[in-house]
């Protein structure tokens, strides 16, 4: 799609001077504290703080500044010097139903909440309460409380210890209701590469990065979501690869990057030109890209083959390592080339080009981030995208491999130590011999069917270790009415957030240490580990001063809430571990010995330890034990028919956020300032629907499942979009998304695709 100057996307690159006085701002605006610096100085290196912000990996080798302008903003705004006090909801205008009028960055921008509280219903504040208080009450309505109807959720950010401890909490009550964050973005990742691949996470290491031919990028967008990933792409362009882009959306960190830590390249404004090729697809339509490769890579190893020439596809490897490859090159061959455009938006030219550089290419890394996932059918997307790499053999040797690009920063390893709502996926009889309990085998609730069970009144309990889930779910004002029927909500935090302004009728913030912070225990300041995106486990010590002497670490604070609700177990030494964080561990160690053997002994490796990937060694765990090449029944992930005043809407992050957490409203790759409150759309749409660059319209769903979905204030952006697509921001847009809008096989929310119509306001 050509690119048109006249439209506001930003034209100036990635990370430069515009990353350095992007941290600069967040550190004026939060009044950071004076360690936050030094804090910096040691984020995601060995002995260090790992990021709290997303997962990419921190390498052995690092660079004096391991850190990116969104990591930096997330240091930042955890150690500023504000505090959210009890005393701030005693002040005129600050109860609860007053405060829900507030936006979501000054909620949080009132600082670090220093006391746990209570809510309090005559009043409708929280008001103060002991640690002692509130454990004793929790502990008595989680007791009162039939247990199926109890949910434990985690945001994707506690360390393997705590997480560990909380999955242990909720089994010993009684259930797996424990969804978690992936549930809404890669847990399409989990289920779907885990069906074609035999494995639920990405292939690739650190080093293969420095070895690659190629990358191959479906919505992934490293400037604003992993921008750490941009060193290595540079790297890569430096020696030569090549780099093909498929996004509806330009974003500008796969455009170009000039390196903040290259002093040439700062003084002289010096860009590297990040993509080779950049393919603005529909929203929806990479199953439709993918295949036009496929066929094109297809049609030319027919034609070698024919002329005795040497084989573009590795067929060696497809013959001993595939199945269902036969199949599918009957389907590619056939496939319309008509329809492949249609459904795509991309030329039969522009997918032939992509796939010559594809078949140039020795080693192929495939990156994908929630733009290929959050769709009614994301799974058949990986799928797909699991095709493309097979056919040249590019899974399970150097340099090659799926690289799902995770968001938060211990996302991965919180399901790898049992944060999961499925029975089978848990060795139970393992904790059964550890614990002397036994454990549920009913599967739990995914974050969907909490939802719904909450919208129906038949969740009772929510605790919540982090997260703003209010604001992460779709459906969000049903999610907020049935939230506030509930007998309990728990959420365990460290700053203000709109999921805590819908309390249930008994209600508790429970205010916890931030990662960067000591957390002096019985045994002295303990380390926490975390799994980035590439399966290596990372020890992580924070060396700065609490932001009150009053916070809990996470790991206690689910401890003391396991000791108030469960019936004495001499086996559950909830107080010991607590005061030694290593014996849990040891626990974890114990309960899945192949990949956390010796793990305090290697907790410290430069680089962290490799849990290992068995699709990475060409060992296939699906159930017919080779990885399975899909012949899709469909073009279009959407689940829903394109008509005439139908979008498809695409939720994006700007640069100023991360995940539900707003650092302010400067969206400077996309050039919108001072706001959030838009929608972005073709300009040839904007004129073929009777609207106006510059005018304020609704966004209504149009779902068709006779349920009111409205957004309206928004100002109508032309932007260089595909035609039919559109875009604004989340979390703001989930008002919009059905909770049934999900994808077929994992649940992940639609957001990437939601059926809208645009009404003038």
């Amino acid at each position: 799609m050509a690119e048109r100057d006249d439209l506001p996307h930003s034209s100036g690159p990635a990370g430069g001077w515009g990353s350095m006085k992007g941290i600069a701002r967040i550190f004026g605006e939060t009044w950071a504290e004076a360690g936050a610096l030094d804090t910096l100085r040691r984020q995601n290196k060995t002995k260090g703080h790992m990021c709290s912000s997303c997962a990419w990996p921190k390498p052995a080798n690092y660079k004096p500044f391991e850190f990116c302008e969104n990591g930096a903003k997330a240091t930042l705004w955890e150690s500023t010097s504000a505090r959210c006090t009890p005393e701030f909801f005693a002040q005129a205008g600050h109860r609860l139903t007053e405060l829900r009028d507030w936006r979501d960055h000054d909620l949080e921008m009132q600082g670090r909440l220093t006391h746990p509280l209570r809510y309090d219903a005559q009043s409708d504040r929280y008001v103060a309460v002991s640690w002692e208080e509130a454990f004793a009450a929790i502990g008595d309505r989680l007791r009162d409380l039939p247990t199926e109807s109890v949910v434990f959720y985690a945001s994707g950010h506690a360390g393997l210890e705590a997480s560990y401890l909380y999955a242990l909490l909720a089994r010993a009550y009684g259930n797996n209701n424990l969804p978690q964050s992936s549930n809404m973005c890669h847990e399409t990742t989990s289920v779907g590469l885990k069906k074609v691949l035999g494995t639920p996470v990405g292939t690739v290491t650190w080093d293969d990065l420095d070895k690659t031919d190629a990358y191959f990028f479906f919505g992934q967008n490293p400037g604003t979501n992993s921008p750490r990933f941009l060193h290595p792409l540079k790297e890569a362009k430096d020696r030569g690869a090549k780099i093909v882009t498929f996004n509806p959306v330009i974003e500008q960190g796969l455009v170009s990057f000039v390196d903040p830590q290259n002093p040439v390249d700062m003084l002289t404004g010096r860009e590297t030109k990040i993509s080779d090729q950049y393919h603005q697809l529909r929203a929806g339509g990479d199953v439709a890209a993918i295949l036009g490769m496929c066929k094109v890579v297809i049609e030319a190893d027919d034609a070698a083959r024919a002329k005795g020439e040497a084989e573009v596809i590795d067929h060696a490897f497809i013959a001993e390592h595939t199945v269902g490859f036969d199949e599918y090159v009957d389907y590619c061959r056939a496939a319309d080339w008509a329809e492949i455009e249609r459904e795509s938006g991309l030329t039969e030219s522009a997918l032939r080009d992509a796939a010559r550089i594809y078949m140039q290419a020795e080693k192929v890394i495939g990156v994908y981030g929630m733009g290929l996932t959050q769709h009614r059918h994301g799974a058949l997307n990986l799928a797909m995208f699991a095709n493309f790499l097979l056919l040249r053999g590019n899974i399970g040797r150097e340099g090659a491999g799926a690289c799902p690009v995770r968001g938060h920063s211990n996302v991965q390893g919180q399901r790898t130590v049992g944060i999961a709502e499925k029975a089978d996926l848990i060795p139970m009889e393992r904790l059964k011999a550890l614990f002397g309990f036994d454990p549920p085998t009913k599967d739990g609730m995914h974050i969907v069917d909490a939802v719904n069970g909450l919208i129906a009144g038949e969740v009772k309990g929510f605790i919540s270790l982090g997260g703003n889930l209010l604001r992460a779910v779709p459906d969000q004002q049903r999610m907020e009415e049935g939230w506030a029927k509930q007998d309990l909500t728990v959420m365990i935090s460290t700053k203000l957030n709109r999921s805590h302004l819908f309390p249930g009728k008994h209600a508790y913030i429970l205010p916890c240490l931030a990662r960067s912070e000591i957390d002096m225990q019985a045994s002295g300041n303990q380390a926490i580990t975390i799994e980035d995106s590439f399966s290596m486990i990372h020890g992580s010590l924070g060396r700065r001063q609490p932001a009150a002497d009053t916070l809990k670490s996470e790991l206690d604070i689910v401890c003391s809430i396991a000791k108030a609700a469960l019936a004495p177990n001499p086996k559950l030494k909830w107080r010991d571990w607590v005061g030694d964080y290593a014996l849990v561990r040891d626990l974890i160690a114990q309960t899945y010995p192949d990949d956390f053997h010796d793990f305090n002994a290697r907790m410290w490796e430069p680089g962290g330890f490799y849990r290992g990937n068995s699709a990475r060694e060409r060992i296939w765990k699906t159930e017919v034990g080779k990885a399975i090449i899909t012949t899709p029944e469909r073009l279009s992930v959407t689940g829903f028919e394109d008509k005439p005043g139908r979008y498809r809407l695409l939720t994006m992050r700007s640069n100023d956020q991360f995940n539900t957490t707003i650092y302010g409203y400067s969206d400077r790759f996309r050039g919108i300032e001072g706001t959030r409150d838009v929608v972005l759309m073709n300009p040839d749409d904007i004129e073929e629907a009777g609207l106006r660059d510059g005018q304020f319209v609704r966004l209504v769903g149009d779902a068709e499942d006779g349920v009111d979905r409205r957004l309206g204030g928004l100002k109508l952006i032309a932007y260089t979009l595909p035609r039919g697509t559109v875009a604004s921001y989340y979390p703001e847009c989930n008002v919009l998304i059905s909770i049934d809008n999900h994808d077929q096989l994992s649940k992940t929310p639609g957001s990437k695709s939601i059926p809208v119509r645009i009404e003038a306001a």
